[in-house]
């Protein structure tokens, strides 16, 4: 096994993995495997290059995003998620919140299709997340854009996923099992405006992602800032045809704190500059029991991270809750009200 290759910091640009390494042969795979266990391990970030998604697949759904956005405010409002219990739909600029304050962007959320389950008496609450998408009439290219998508990214995240347990010796097929068919999948169109024009620049505030892997096209303009080992956010500079990758908390929760979920950010571009980004969430079934991994280096964890503010559960389903419920208050309060905890 490649023995884990500590890097020295450099905040110019993340770690660049190839995936395509690990076609080419054991030498390159395990020159690989030991980048990618360094990256995951002391950053939670990296640059994902070789992946195979063509330019054509992501043309498609730029494409059909940018269409979304131009369509008339009236017809994106038709689809305000504030209409779907299952938090799927658009959210208009300011209503989304991370950290009790708003992000100033506007998005579409999207997910696997599938028909609503309401939970019955004594189910867990999370399964108010399955449920239809919302679409726009005018635009049915949208539709089969972000589904395909979601689907290739799927494929991209769990062959990811196989590498990264196999880099740090553990068994790469070892949560096959909560995901499968039933996965959640998670997809965001997002565009950001500009800044606010009160002074405010939160595009989006500093957090971590639920799930296991975040895979994130971001476009020319910038903005993403990534909290490093010296504490501070650094820009994270677009490389072309990349992937932005980041590990969700369950994969710290996995590893016991071995593997890194990372605060990270997204400040307003300036003045009227738009900025469009498509981040998609590799999430195992709701409800998922995310088992301690096995894995030699787990005598060397430092434990998972404490935050009385974000209790991190090993249940898939909860964690996506916890965080939906707080970031669209919308929402919340719709639909949701005897979930809310009284302030």
């Amino acid at each position: 096994m490649t023995s884990h290759i500590a890097t020295t910091a450099s905040y110019d640009q993340l770690p660049i993995i190839d995936l395509s390494a690990a076609d080419r042969g054991p030498k390159d795979r395990a020159l690989l495997h030991a980048r990618l266990h360094s990256a995951a391990h002391d950053v939670g970030f990296f640059q994902l290059v070789g992946h195979g998604v063509s330019a054509a697949e992501t043309d498609a759904l730029r494409t059909a995003m940018r269409a979304f956005f131009d369509l008339p405010e009236a017809d994106r409002l038709a689809l305000d998620n504030v209409n779907s219990p299952h938090f799927r739909g658009y959210t208009r600029t300011g209503d989304e919140r991370t950290g009790g304050a708003r992000d100033w962007r506007d998005q579409l959320d999207i997910g696997a299709e599938r028909p609503a389950r309401v939970p019955g008496d004594g189910e867990p609450p999370y399964w108010w997340l399955q449920g239809p998408n919302q679409w726009p009439a005018a635009l049915p290219e949208l539709r089969t854009a972000a589904l395909a998508w979601i689907d290739r990214l799927s494929a991209v995240a769990r062959r990811l996923l196989h590498e990264l347990l196999t880099a740090i010796g553990a068994p790469a097929d070892f949560y096959d099992p909560i995901f499968g068919d039933r996965a959640h999948p998670h997809l965001k169109l997002v565009r950001y405006p500009g800044s606010a024009g009160d002074g405010a620049d939160q595009g989006v505030g500093a957090h971590k992602d639920y799930g296991f892997l975040t895979l994130l096209l971001q476009d020319t303009v910038g903005g993403l800032q990534v909290q490093r080992e010296d504490g501070r956010f650094h820009d994270v500079p677009p490389l072309e045809n990349a992937f932005v990758v980041n590990l969700g908390e369950l994969l710290e929760v996995a590893t016991n704190g071995y593997l890194l979920a990372t605060n990270h950010r997204v400040v307003s571009p300036p003045g009227a500059t738009e900025r469009f980004s498509i981040p998609f969430f590799y999430n195992p079934r709701l409800d998922g029991k995310v088992a301690p991994l096995p894995f030699p280096h787990s005598t060397q964890a430092p434990g998972v991270t404490t935050d009385p503010t974000n209790p991190l559960f090993a249940e898939y389903g909860y964690n996506e809750l916890k965080g939906k419920l707080r970031a669209h208050p919308l929402v919340a309060e719709r639909h949701h009200g005897n979930l809310l905890t009284p302030a």
